[in-house]
């Protein structure tokens, strides 16, 4: 099928934007690949220190004739997602001197759980984190005694963070290995309905912990469609991962077998061999195309919308807002994933998951074929699926059918024609809307607006009683500058209780929803933020607002608008307590979040 014409345009229009960027890039790669393999170039001193721990691989790693593979790993036992990578270490090291090679841990990143600092002082770091991330990534990295590297990370910050230094180093191939979702808890629609309990004063704090404890259970990702997800489907699409590597659970034959394989695969394309793809080349602007296009057609994470414009920036492309919107435009959205739907990623996964989904969208002419993979030439390869034959990994065809089309559908019979994502503007700025867990008639609200400075706030008027008619909640000073943009999940079940009351309802706001943002109209990352002096500062309580999700459009009606003066908050309790003092220099020069909110890129 030939490339449908709006993806060709968006391509070439980003080729072209970012011709200048792309081309320093690729010199200052082409440049660090050409000083050859890094080992052969440290002092017999540094190489002793790089050595001096690694017992039986000293030998080899002092030949410099096989390749040494970097770990960088996001491993802690606090976050779910990342507890199973305490073991993987030991499994790359076992299969790369299976090899004739060896494998070491560069160094670790952070990585936090923002289910735990949701509606928290720590959440204001969350955002930031991403650039920590990349930074201490380039740490380990700086140590060039590597010819590949394995990065092990899952979750919503870590994986954006760990691309933007892999990018960053180019000219070193670079495989992303994933832990996997946990098994399947208690079912999600289950957990909301608790949580929206819980919000009325219906149910009690036991009930809800035992609740939130059955969701949450084990090992693994998190099993809705959030940013921990969206990041690994986004690992396919753009070539980063091994094939169908995403949603196998931890813990199980074929995860290792894969473990196994992303390592022998690390070790195969390095400059030391005859299959060079180091992760400059990987990472052009096809792949970010098609990161896009996945995103639009599994209704993923908004967070994405600001994490692929950073990403993409590190290998010197530039992502723009309306190519997210044209892309959305005509990409259907094929999936129904909690809080899109009821089901989860394991049903998704057994649905047919990304396998179906790349073969289906690559014969609709929607996805480039012909890009760099980690895996080889061709995005086809993702269109297969890895099984374990008499011990053996292999990668077959899938059924090549939906298997419940409840939660995966064909793209010529989408659950809706275009993708889960709306880009907005109007008089308030830029912004964007998740419109694919919102029922069609929210998809345009137009109420009085209720101003807000914080989200405790909104929850205090809540128990006061104060939301009684249709409502358009605006919390802004949200923002990257104001306090580091954290997500406002938090308000989600209280914003929901007033839906189900029958209220007209939505949000706006400069700050961020979850990737689990559910079923109430968000207009979020709202730009330029009111600490900036933005639209949203102009706001008054009573204000006629109108998010139109239809028109992509986010507007206030009211005439004297441009000529009031903009609100000024006292942001100074935002830089006090639980190490926000340490990111004070984060919040004075971060960019916009049109641009990724970034203070590294």
């Amino acid at each position: 099928m030939p490339l449908h014409p709006t993806i060709a345009a968006v391509t070439d229009r980003i080729r072209a934007r970012s011709e200048g960027r792309r081309a320093a890039y690729l010199e200052q790669m082409r440049a660090a690949a050409e000083a050859g393999p890094a080992r052969a170039h440290l002092s017999c001193g540094n190489q002793a220190h790089a050595y001096a721990a690694m017992g039986p691989d000293k030998e080899t790693l002092v030949g410099a004739r096989a390749p040494n593979l970097g770990i960088v790993t996001a491993y802690n036992d606090m976050l779910s997602a990342h507890q199973p990578f305490e073991h993987f270490p030991d499994i790359i090291r076992r299969a790369a001197r299976a090899a004739g090679s060896t494998a070491q841990v560069a160094g670790g990143v952070p990585a936090m759980c923002d289910g735990v600092t949701q509606g928290q002082p720590g959440m204001e770091l969350s955002l930031f984190s991403r650039d920590v991330i990349a930074l201490s990534a380039g740490v380990a990295m700086s140590h060039n005694c590597f010819d590949s590297a394995v990065w092990l990370g899952v979750c919503d910050k870590i994986v954006p963070g760990l691309v933007i230094a892999a990018a960053t180093f180019g000219h070193v191939p670079a495989v992303f290995v994933p832990a996997g979702p946990m098994t399947s808890g208690l079912p999600n629609d289950e957990k909301a309905r608790i949580r929206q309990q819980f919000a009325q004063g219906q149910i009690g704090r036991d009930k809800l912990m035992e609740a939130e404890m059955a969701s949450y259970h084990g090992p693994g990702t998190c099993t809705f469609y959030g940013t921990a997800n969206t990041n690994q489907m986004l690992m396919e699409f753009m070539g980063l991962h091994l094939p169908g590597a995403a949603f196998i659970n931890p813990g199980t034959p074929l995860r290792e077998a894969l473990t196994v394989a992303a390592t022998e695969r690390a070790l195969e394309i390095t400059a030391l061999g005859n299959d060079y793809r180091p992760a400059g080349q990987v990472l052009d602007e096809r792949a970010f195309v098609n990161g896009m296009v996945g995103l639009m057609a599994t209704g993923g994470s908004t967070n994405l919308v600001l994490h692929l414009p950073a990403m993409a920036r590190a290998a010197g492309i530039e992502l723009t807002l309306e190519d997210f919107a044209e892309i959305s435009a005509v990409v259907p959205l094929m999936a129904k994933v909690y809080p899109n739907g009821l089901a989860d990623v394991n049903h998704f996964h057994a649905a047919g998951g990304l396998g179906y989904m790349i073969g289906e969208l690559l014969e609709a002419g929607l996805l480039h074929d012909d890009v760099c993979t980690v895996a080889g030439d061709g995005l086809k390869r993702y269109a297969q699926e890895p099984k374990l034959r008499d011990g053996a990994l292999v990668w077959e065809d899938g059924a090549g059918t939906s298997q419940n089309d409840r939660i995966l559908r064909p793209a010529s019979d989408p659950f809706q024609p275009t993708g889960g994502l709306v880009q907005l503007a109007g008089n308030l700025g830029q912004g964007g809307i998740k419109t694919s867990a919102v029922a069609r008639e929210r998809h345009v609200i137009e109420a009085p607006a209720r101003i807000f400075h914080d989200q405790a706030s909104v929850k205090e008027a809540f128990r006061a009683g104060a939301f009684d008619s249709d409502v358009v909640v605006v919390v802004r000073f949200q923002g990257p500058a104001a306090n580091g943009m954290p997500e406002l999940h938090a308000l989600t079940p209280i914003l929901a209780v007033l839906q189900d009351r029958g209220l007209q309802g939505a949000l706006v706001t400069d700050g961020r929803m979850s990737g689990a943002s559910g079923k109430v109209p968000a207009a979020i990352h709202v730009a330029p933020e009111a600490a900036k002096g933005g639209p949203l500062a102009k706001l008054r309580d009573g204000d006629l607002v109108r998010v139109d999700a239809v028109a992509g459009r986010i507007e206030v009606l009211a005439e004297d608008f441009e000529a009031r003066t903009p609100v000024e908050a006292d942001l100074t309790a935002n830089g006090v307590g639980i190490g926000r003092e340490l990111f004070a220099a984060f919040r004075t020069h971060v960019g916009d979040s049109t641009v990724g909110a970034s203070v590294v890129v």
